[in-house]
Formats: C-alpha cells, sequence, structure tokens
C-alpha cells in the first residue's frame, strides 16, 4: 500500500486534516479520475452499469426444475467498449467439478445449468461452444459494446434445484422451496476492477448490479409464491378472500392472518387453474428471489416508516405451521422495520414489504428473509433483526459483500445489537465478542480490511461480524446519538443505489460528522493489536477516589466502570474512546462519594477484553 498525494486525500475543512488512511495503489486512479471523490461522495465522473430483467420461468416443487428465459437490456455506462459480457451463473455451485469452499452430498451434485439458447444483439451463440467456468460464463462479442450503449441479451435455461445441502437456496422441506439465484445475469462492471471475474464459490457473499425486475413465475396449483417485488396480479392467482385480505393487510396496522393455521392445512387458497403464474415487478435493486409453498401459514402487518409521506411497509411472516417458534416473528419483524425507520439508522425502510421465510438457513434477499426456525426466543429475535438489517447494507447501499464482508455484515451485527434489546429489553446480546476476545492479534486474526476472499473460517468471521460491528458502535458511542446518524446519512444518501468502497465509506464519515476519525479508523480497521484494559490502581482522595485505567492492548475500546460500595449500592461510568485519541495508554476516572467502595468490576458485554483477570479490584 502507498499514501495518495495528501492534498488529494484531506477533506476541505482544515478541523478535518489529518494523516490519510493507507490506500491501495489500485483505488489510486479512481480519485484521479474523478469517479470518487476525497469527501467520501460519488466524483463529478462517476458510472455504473445497469439493467432491466424480464423473467419468466417455471417451477415444478415435485421435480424441483427450474426451467425459463431471460430478457435483458443492459446499458453500458462505462466510458469503456467491452469486447465481452460476463455472466454468472450462480446455481453451478452445484455443477460436477465447480469449485466450492464446503462439501455438498453427492445426491446434490449435479449438471448445473443447461442453456439452450443465448443471442446479444440478435448475435446466435453456439451453446454448445459456450466457455461455461463454473459460476463464470464469458461470452466475446462479435462487435464490442460501445460506451454508452445498450445490449439486448436473451437466455433460455434450466437447471434442477438442489434437494439437500442448502446454502442459500434449495427445497425446505416437501411442498416449500426457496428458489435464489435462479436466473443467468450479467456480472458488475464497475471502476475498480472492471467485469467481477470472482468465482462463487459458497461462503463468500455477492455483488451485483442494481437493476429493475419483471418476474412472472409458474408454479402448479395451491403454491402461494412470495417474492423480491411488488405482486402485481393478486386477484388473479389468489381466491377472492385472500388477496382481499392482502390488500387489507398493506393498509392495517394490526397483525393479523392471511393464511390461518387451518386453512394452510386445506387447499383452496389460489386460484383452480392447473397452473398459476405470479407476476411481480421490483425497481431498482441489486437481486430478485421467490419461495413457494402449498401448507404454510402466512402472518402479515403493516406500518408507515416515512411520517413525510405517510409510506407504509408490509411485513410478512409465512411459516410452517409445525414451527410454533415463528408465531412471534411476525412482531420481531415488525419492530425491525419500525426500528430502523425511527431509532437506527432512523432511515425510512425503503421497500413496499418484508418477508421472512421458514427456510434452512439464515441469509437475507432483496424484500426477503430465509430464515430456519430457532431454539430460542432470544435466538429468534436476534436472528430476525440481523437478516431484515441487511436491507440497508448491502442492498440498499450495493455492497461488494464479496470483497468487503465488513461494509455489510458489519453493520448488520450493530443492528441487532442496537435493535434487538429494543424488542426485548432483557436481551443482552453478545454476538461475537467472546470469540473476538479469544483470537485477537493471533495469527486467526487480520486487519479487518483485508480482502473477504483472502480469509475464511474464524479470520473471516471476525472481521465480517465483531470487529467491524463494534467499530461502528464505538463511533457512535465518540460522536453521540445525533452526530453519528448525520455521518451516517451522508454515507447513505452519498451511495444508496450506487457501489460505494471502503474509502467512500471512511471519507463520507468524516465529511457528515465534521471531523477526522482516522484516528480511530485507522487502530480499529488497518492495524493489528488486541483489546485489553486494566485497574492499574485505586487511590483515596478527598473527594472520593481516583481509578487509573490502562490500556495494555493497542485497539482502543471504552472503559466502563462498575462500582459496587460498602452499602451495596452501585454506580456506573463510562468513558468513549475520545480518551484514546491523542495516543494516551491511561484513563484517571475520579469518583466522588463518601461511601467506600467494596468492589470495582471493569469491562461491559460490548467490551472485549483478551486477558480480563485484571479487571476486578477489591476494597479492603
Amino acid at each position: 500500500m502507498r499514501f495518495l498525494p495528501l492534498a488529494l486525500l484531506l477533506l476541505a475543512a482544515p478541523a478535518l486534516a489529518q494523516s490519510p488512511l493507507p490506500l491501495p495503489r489500485n483505488f489510486q486512479p479512481l480519485f484521479e479520475k474523478g469517479t470518487r471523490a476525497a469527501t467520501g461522495a460519488p466524483g463529478p465522473n462517476y458510472w455504473q452499469n445497469t439493467a432491466d430483467y424480464d423473467l419468466k420461468v417455471s417451477f415444478d416443487p415435485a421435480t424441483r426444475r427450474v426451467a425459463g428465459t431471460v430478457d435483458i437490456k443492459y446499458v453500458n455506462n462505462s466510458p469503456d467498449a467491452l469486447p465481452q459480457i460476463w455472466f454468472k451463473l450462480y446455481p453451478n455451485l452445484y455443477q460436477k467439478g465447480a469449485p466450492r469452499s464446503r462439501t455438498i452430498a453427492p445426491e446434490d451434485v449435479s449438471a448445473g445449468v443447461s442453456i439452450s439458447a443465448l443471442s446479444i444483439n440478435g448475435e446466435n451463440f453456439d451453446v454448445k461452444k459456450l466457455p461455461v467456468q463454473a459460476t463464470n460464463l464469458p461470452v466475446k462479442l462479435a462487435q464490442p459494446l460501445a460506451a454508452h450503449q445498450t445490449a439486448t441479451v436473451r437466455v433460455a435455461y434450466n437447471y434442477i434445484l438442489n434437494k439437500g445441502s442448502h446454502q442459500r437456496t434449495g427445497e425446505v422441506e416437501p411442498g416449500a422451496d426457496f428458489v435464489a439465484y435462479f436466473f443467468p445475469r450479467i456480472a458488475v462492471y464497475d471502476d475498480l476492477d472492471g467485469w467481477n471475474k470472482l468465482p462463487y464459490t459458497g461462503d463468500a457473499e455477492f455483488y451485483n448490479d442494481f437493476a429493475n425486475f419483471k418476474a412472472a413465475i409458474t408454479v402448479p396449483k395451491d403454491f402461494v409464491v412470495w417474492a423480491t417485488g411488488d405482486l402485481t396480479n393478486a386477484t388473479q392467482v389468489l381466491a377472492p378472500k385472500y388477496a382481499q385480505r392482502l390488500a387489507a393487510a398493506e393498509q392495517k396496522d394490526a397483525v393479523f392472518f392471511i393464511i390461518t393455521p387451518e386453512e394452510a392445512k386445506q387447499r383452496g387458497i389460489t386460484a383452480v387453474n392447473a397452473q398459476n403464474t405470479w407476476r411481480f415487478e421490483a425497481k431498482n435493486v441489486t437481486d430478485f428471489v421467490f419461495a413457494t409453498a402449498d401448507h404454510y401459514v402466512w402472518q402479515s402487518t403493516s406500518l408507515v416508516v416515512d411520517p413525510a409521506t405517510k409510506r407504509r411497509t408490509r411485513v410478512d411472516a409465512v411459516y410452517s405451521p409445525k414451527h410454533k417458534d415463528y408465531e412471534e416473528v411476525i412482531q420481531f419483524a415488525r419492530k425491525t422495520v419500525e426500528a430502523m425507520s425511527y431509532t437506527f439508522p432512523r432511515w425510512p425502510y425503503p421497500y413496499a414489504h418484508e418477508t421472512v421465510f421458514d427456510g434452512l438457513d439464515q441469509m437475507e434477499y432483496p424484500m426477503m428473509v430465509n430464515d430456519n426456525p430457532t431454539d430460542t426466543r432470544d435466538d429468534a429475535i436476534t436472528l430476525t433483526d440481523h437478516e431484515i438489517f441487511h436491507t440497508m447494507f448491502p442492498f440498499y447501499m450495493g455492497i461488494n459483500e464479496t470483497k468487503y464482508g465488513w461494509m455489510d455484515e458489519g453493520w448488520a451485527t450493530i443492528g441487532e445489537w442496537v435493535i434487538s434489546s429494543i424488542i426485548e429489553p432483557k436481551l443482552d446480546d453478545d454476538y461475537g465478542i467472546a470469540r473476538y476476545a479469544q483470537f485477537a492479534d493471533t495469527e486467526q486474526d487480520a486487519p479487518i480490511v483485508t480482502l473477504t476472499t483472502q480469509m475464511s473460517g474464524i479470520p473471516s468471521f471476525l472481521n465480517s461480524y465483531p470487529k467491524p460491528g463494534l467499530g461502528y458502535l464505538y463511533v457512535r458511542d465518540l460522536l453521540g446519538d445525533e452526530l453519528f446518524t448525520k455521518a451516517l446519512h451522508t454515507y447513505i444518501r452519498n451511495w444508496n443505489g450506487k457501489h460505494p468502497l471502503p474509502p467512500d465509506f471512511f471519507n463520507s464519515m468524516n465529511t457528515g460528522a465534521g471531523r477526522n476519525l482516522n484516528w480511530f479508523w485507522q487502530r480499529w480497521f488497518f492495524e493489528d493489536g488486541y483489546p485489553d484494559l486494566a485497574i492499574a490502581r485505586v487511590e483515596k482522595t478527598s473527594p472520593g477516589y481516583d481509578i487509573l485505567i490502562e490500556a495494555h492492548g493497542r485497539k482502543p475500546v471504552p472503559v466502563d466502570l462498575t462500582l459496587t460500595f460498602a452499602d451495596n449500592t452501585t454506580q456506573k461510568l463510562h468513558r468513549s474512546i475520545s480518551v484514546w485519541e491523542s495516543g494516551e495508554t491511561a484513563v484517571t476516572v475520579p469518583v466522588v462519594s463518601k461511601q467506600p467502595i467494596r468492589r470495582i468490576t471493569l469491562g461491559s458485554t460490548l467490551v472485549p477484553d483478551s486477558y480480563p483477570k485484571d479487571n476486578v479490584w477489591e476494597g479492603k
């Protein structure tokens, strides 16, 4: 790594002047070309490609065969002529011979996606000669797609959905399926890497362009379909009373059943045709998925998410009647959407609906969640709010999850910590904290900004979930809720519907906060180290006590003290990470009290400590 010239990275206000953060040298041309700006905003020459997708697919739950066509109008907004178009064939994760980050059952290994026809701008390709590379398909064009021109693409294809080895998609149980990544799509071409040629191998997640989708999904009678986007023909595919209930749900605050447990056991919910085609539309989203079942309960509610416009979001919970733990999920989901809109990140929920589907995973998609049943109520709360929070990151913000998991999962982690206690005040969520304290600064640890593609297992988990989540949490504590929200909204306004990179995040937050936070970004996101505070000394003073806290580790964390006095009363004291901003290695916390202190405990749930034995002081 090397630094950009100082003038390029410093923000306009003199008060913000501070040493720039390390910048990989392949990022430097983006600032020179003007696609990215030092303020964190998109540069004057920023561009991104987009597309309109028209999906027509039939799905047979009995055979699990997915077959259809996809028509794409792909707009090359880049300044480059494109001699190739790269496609993503995500179902080929299950193809024989495909590279995978984890094993799958032999019976789930398949032939992958079979393409029966492919044409681009009227050029028909010999499908037997397509150079399929597992989940990638590069197609060379007879005539390059010129800058600012549109390509018209048509693909006919089919494949067999996996029955087992469920990894974000597949059969859930007989009569229920979650069908994700089910169509050939054009890969991202961006200002940093050009074509996204990274293969999908199962663990690292996704990076897709924003697009508009129209989808026609044909399934047998009695199968209901839930999907990304708005259902546009409810009265044609649902029996009248269920279509009426759905319309009512979009206008009512109350939680009620669209399909009751008793009705889920019966037939007659859908139109009586042998096959029904469900039509959905979604605009400016990064993906489209659907789920279907013939025996699931459907609960629904809605709420105003934008008081200025009175716009409402419908929230659904769709589940097997045998999973009693799912009965409260509709409440957890509603409260999550409400908290996101009004508390954190305090941004009106951006989509018209959110559906939590009873599946076999813990995975997010635009407007959809595929969540397995849980053993405890607390687990149901934290899983529900974590996955729904992904609505903002990566979907609304267009994050490259494949490379920068911390820009995605880290936000869902802080969202989980903040919102879980709103849903259930007694819940003390410590997701990932103990593992970070255990492995910090070992060979299993690496700087957060390390590419997600270069890690797996424990390092990947730490750098995607608890470490960035704590970084965001500590900055929120440092700035206070109002200023942090202003900074975060600056980032959201700059980059929603676009593709931010790491420096865009750091620079947007600095700009929005009106202060340079590089001292913390550097130490928490770029450098090694471990969190370790210690009670070094407690001295009696005239007003009370002075408690000396030393930082034995290099990671700046808040100071939380719980004091227990001789009369068994307690007091909590807090210092934000600001006490370490100037490089201090110790801080004195004064206590004014006439009562003798019997015990001092250092630390709290969301402050990891790799060496906690020196975190308790006992008075004599």
